[in-house]
């Protein structure tokens, strides 16, 4: 039997042989978890696909290869969690804290990540295709070889992120702050880069085939190499 405190809500009380099987079970049975404290928690490989996790504090929590499809994480403080490998399709968590985060190789496809704080987090390798990071915080984030195809990312503050090899075709980045961003050999085909802040960046041998650069400040980047073909350019500085 463990019992699980939450704020402002009664404890919740959930039996297993560990807590990791004690969720599952609770999950299963259609338990709400929201607000739970469960910082710090061994919850590596853990089933809680369509856990409802608003607002819970997983802190510095063990998540690696987790099934947190569809589950809800909105408001959830989940940094420096280890979320290595995990499967977050579909999740929803919008304004969650994700800061300092390890989310190499995790799956996010389709993941609802508006007014997340990503800071500093590492998302190297990982899959974050049609994922909604709108005004996500992602300052210093780590995305090498990403793959943010058909993301939208617009007004999202990636200044000085590491998206070295990453594939951002068709990714939609209007007004995203890119400051000394490094994106050298980052695929671009496509993107919509309206008005996005690329001051300092470092684009050396990205793709920028038929992208829209419209309105894009591009002071002292670096577009050595880069290529530009059918690109609209006419509005940048």
């Amino acid at each position: 039997m463990f019992v699980i405190h939450r704020q402002d809500r009664p404890p919740l009380q959930v039996e297993g042989e560990t807590l990791a099987d004690a969720l599952e079970r609770a999950v299963a049975e259609g338990r709400a978890l929201e607000l739970a404290h469960l910082e710090g928690a061994d919850l590596r490989a853990t089933d809680l696909a369509n856990a409802d996790l608003h607002g819970a504090d997983l802190t510095g929590a063990a998540l690696q290869f987790a099934d947190l499809r569809d589950a809800d994480l909105s408001g959830a403080d989940l940094r420096e969690a280890d979320l290595r490998e995990a499967d977050l399709s579909g999740a929803y968590a919008r304004q969650a804290t994700l800061r300092g985060a390890n989310l190499e190789g995790a799956r996010l496809e389709g993941a609802a990540l508006s007014g997340a704080d990503l800071r500093e987090a590492d998302l190297s390798c990982a899959r974050l295709r049609g994922a909604d990071l709108r005004g996500a915080r992602l300052f210093e984030a780590r995305l090498p070889l990403a793959d943010l195809r058909g993301a939208v990312l617009q007004w999202a503050d990636l200044t000085g992120a590491a998206l070295t090899g990453a594939a951002l075709t068709d990714a939609r980045l209007h007004g995203a702050d890119l400051t000394r961003a490094d994106l050298r050999g980052a695929d671009l085909r496509g993107a919509a880069l309206e008005g996005a802040h690329l001051q300092f960046a470092d684009l050396r041998e990205a793709n920028l085939t038929g992208a829209d650069l419209r309105g894009a400040v591009l002071q002292w980047a670096n577009l050595t190499g880069a290529d530009l073909t059918d690109a609209q350019l006419p509005e940048a500085d």
